[in-house]
């Protein structure tokens, strides 16, 4: 005997009957086929929102009777054709009677769980009997079977408990008196010992099939249903989701009590006790395996077998220290809630007992405050317990496998990865069977975790990194050129998928949650609506995507007020924007201070030297116990290029825009040339040291006239060709006595200066050639001959790289 249950998507039109009667003849070459219908789907909703309008005195539940009506007789008419008008009969005696129960519940203006099963029974019943008939039609020896004849429950209406030892002997009977191979079930529905309908709850036709399956000892039971099998996750929340060819029943049963849809979890207890294989099948896929449950399912190296979870959570806090060490207080406590129906999803208690918290649905919190606080009235009243405190707006993320006995480092593993991305814990469950590790968090973050927790524990091909790019001018639109060209390499060799979520410009803001096609950007960027720096900055929390990292690759001073807000949620920040690490001490502290709290990386390497090692190699020094004791650098690739062509054969203004113009100044030079911009990096080297310092304590000694910095850039270098006299002068001048002119940050004993120097050729940095950088550290180990790092320190593509360098930091974090 095979039972095979077929779901609502399964008979939700006749193409799709079609589909199931396939399957359901092919079967019957293995042997007696029993076939368990749902409703066709969507018509349980549609009948308990008719019964719903009908009491509430509206009279539109005739118009959706109407419209269930012709639906399942134009099934009839596709699956039917000319054999129709039999079916049509039997349809008619059933709408008939199902509109005098809806004009009872009109009239009488009240709707009672008896009389809402009776009312969803009619789903079943109709599709049950039209299955039948097409079976019939096809030429097959079918036989309907009521299960309201065959499924003794007691009353309790909307969730009736099965009594097995009649239902057993009923379908035992049955079968010796019809000895078809193909019966047809109606799904969901049973009755009483009155003969009153009652319905085994919503999702009850697996139940059904499962109470068939142990009656009849079947062989197997076969869940049709629209996916091939139970997933790794939920495929509508995790797209690397996919199938578990294998698992057991306590896996199973874990995974679908949190939510794991393809099926209704009391289903698996009849079929496992009897030890009958359960076998998930995709109805239209019926070549793919699909899911077989077992009592021994094949071994797996795998440690989880899946994750799952389910919505719609509370928490209900019970606390006070007149809880400790007085016995009984959680037998109280889930009997009161046992009075209610209160179903309890999740326990946990703290050791000290001074507190109990269980989960439960979030519509039965009203009646479980109630029900606990009346409870607990006088324990309350005297001040030794508080009131029932509920947290609303809660899911469970569920881990799930028998591998993960005595297997250390799963909870650590776990926590990690939500940890890394922002979710906070809310309360912990784990069973002494180790197949269950539950954590409540968070509603709004349930998307996000299971895909991090998928990611940690099934996705070893890659690891997906989600960015939030700020700029997109020289800098930022070479970054992009070079995520494009090494995207496919990072995947293939490194196991990373990097995707640009975001791309905003000073105007516009490009969105995909796909991921931006990066060979087409600048198009995407083009088209693509304005937004405000906040909105830009909501749209990124609101996303809460795994692995999130804003990349700022801009020089604007506003855009640095998004940090905080952002790391704070554990979104990861790169900026090749140096404002923000030379700002206020306190604000750069804070920016520290929030980046190891919320676990999230704060990396600005390009701050200081573009793509060298500079600010790594500084921390590196100090987190290794050393103490950088003075440095001397050239930080402006842009002043060493400019100094390096100048030699009075040229006007200084003309050296200045072929710097500009080869990409190595900022759009306005003067930022480069006063000094500031060196000053910036010198303060920023100087706090990564360990030193508290302001801007305004840097010394900046300029050599630019003050008429340089009045009007416009173009005003800039009309003011350079006025003074090339003086430009000429400094260069005469250190050249007469052999030196080159360097414009050199220093730093030492906590005062740090920068400047233009006239160096000798035995000065480490008199060499120094073209657009290069080098930063000379003395430190407690580098005393007599310093730590160097030497290279380009300006232009576009390198700074680029610089940053692209961090953000492969941030994903290894």
């Amino acid at each position: 005997m095979q039972v095979l249950k077929f779901g609502g998507t399964s008979v939700a039109s006749a193409e799709n009957i079609e589909k199931s009667l396939a399957v359901a003849t092919a079967a019957l070459a293995q042997g007696p086929v029993v076939m368990v219908v749902s409703a066709l789907g969507g018509t349980t909703d549609a009948l308990i929102n008719a019964g719903r309008a009908a009491a509430a005195g509206n009279v539109e539940y005739r118009t959706a009777l109407a419209r269930l009506h012709e639906r399942h007789q134009t099934t009839a008419t596709l699956l039917l054709a000319d054999s129709a008008a039999e079916a049509f009969a039997r349809l008619e005696k059933h709408f008939v009677k199902l509109t005098r129960l809806c004009d009872g519940i009109f009239a009488l203006g009240e709707l009672s769980n008896r009389t809402l099963d009776r009312l969803m029974s009619y789903g079943e019943l109709l599709s049950s009997q039209l299955i039948a008939a097409a079976l019939v039609a096809r030429g097959q020896s079918a036989t309907w079977a009521d299960a309201r004849q065959l499924i003794r429950s007691n009353s309790r209406f909307g969730m009736a408990e099965v009594d097995f030892k009649t239902t057993t002997a009923s379908f035992k009977q049955f079968q010796a008196d019809n000895p078809a191979k193909l019966w047809v079930v109606p799904g969901f529905i049973a009755a009483d010992a009155q003969g009153n309908t009652t319905t085994l709850g919503r999702g009850g036709s697996d139940y059904t099939a499962a109470i068939v399956a142990a009656a009849l000892d079947a062989e197997v039971l076969e869940i049709w249903t629209d996916v091939s099998g139970m997933m790794t996750a939920d495929p509508r929340l995790v797209r690397g989701a996919r199938p578990i060819p294998h698992i057991s029943y306590q896996e199973a049963m874990e995974l679908s009590h949190f939510g794991a849809k393809v099926l209704y979890p009391p289903t698996i207890q009849p079929v496992m006790q009897r030890g009958i294989p359960l076998w998930i099948k995709n109805t239209f896929s019926p070549a793919d395996y699909g899911t077989l449950v077992e009592v021994e399912p094949p071994r797996t190296a795998a440690v989880v077998r899946g994750i799952s979870s389910i919505g719609n959570l509370a928490l209900l806090n019970l606390e006070g220290s007149g809880m400790v060490g007085i016995p009984g207080f959680s037998k109280r406590l889930f009997e009161a809630l046992a009075r209610e129906r209160v179903n309890v999803v999740l326990i946990t208690q703290s050791s000290s007992e001074h507190s109990i918290c269980v989960g439960v649905n979030s519509a039965d919190v009203e009646r479980a405050r109630a029900v606990v606080d009346e409870e607990f009235a006088t324990e309350i009243a005297a001040g030794r317990i508080d009131p029932l405190r509920p947290e609303f707006d809660l899911a469970i993320v569920a881990l799930v496998g028998e591998n993960m006995k005595d297997h250390p480092g799963i909870s650590g593993k776990l926590f990690s990865a939500l940890g890394q991305n922002g979710v906070n814990i809310r309360a912990i469950a784990q069973g002494s069977s180790e197949k269950n590790i539950s954590t409540v968090i968070q509603a709004a973050d349930v998307r996000k975790a299971i895909n991090v927790v998928h990611e940690a524990f099934f996705e070893t091909a890659y690891k997906q990194l989600n960015l939030f790019v700020l700029g997109a001018g020289n800098v930022g639109g070479k970054l992009l050129d070079q995520l494009a060209r090494q995207q496919q390499y990072l995947l293939e060799k490194l196991g990373l998928q990097v995707r640009v979520v975001a791309l905003a410009s000073s105007r516009n803001c490009a969105v995909d949650d796909d991921g931006l096609n990066l060979a087409n950007w600048p198009a995407a960027l083009a088209a693509a609506p304005a937004q405000s720096l906040a909105e830009f900055t909501q749209l990124v929390i609101d996303k809460n995507l795994r692995n999130s990292v804003l990349v700022d690759v801009t020089a604007n001073s506003e855009t640095t007020a998004c940090y905080a807000p952002l790391l704070a949620k554990s979104v990861g920040v790169v900026a090749c924007n140096k404002v923000a690490a030379s700002s206020e001490y306190a604000f750069y502290a804070q920016l520290k201070s929030l980046a190891q709290e919320f676990n999230a990386p704060f990396l600005f390497e390009t701050n200081v030297g573009a793509a060298l090692p500079v600010i790594s190699t500084i921390q590196d020094l100090v987190r290794t116990g050393d103490t950088v004791r003075r440095f001397e650098a050239v930080l402006s690739g842009t002043l060493n290029f400019v100094f390096n062509n100048y030699d009075g054969s040229r006007p200084f203004a003309e050296v200045v825009r072929q710097a500009q113009a080869e990409g190595y100044t900022e759009p306005d030079p003067r930022l480069d040339l006063n000094g500031s911009d060196v000053a910036r990096k010198t303060l920023i080297l100087a706090r990564e040291a360990g030193e508290i310092m302001e801007m305004n304590e840097v010394q900046i000694q300029g050599f630019l006239p003050e008429s340089c910095f009045e009007g416009d850039v173009e005003a800039f270098y009309a003011q350079m060709l006025v003074h090339e006299p003086h430009f000429r002068a400094l260069y005469d001048e250190a050249a007469a006595t052999g030196k080159k002119l360097k414009f050199v940050a220093q730093y030492k004993d906590g005062r740090a200066a920068v400047g233009l120097q006239q160096l000798a050729p035995d000065h480490n940095l008199y060499d120094l050639r073209g657009k290069d950088n080098a930063v000379l550290f003395y430190t407690d180990r580098y005393v007599d001959q310093p730590l160097v790092i030497k290279g380009a320190g300006a232009g576009g593509d390198v700074t680029a790289s610089g940053v692209f360098a961090d953000i492969m930091r941030a994903a290894r974090l």
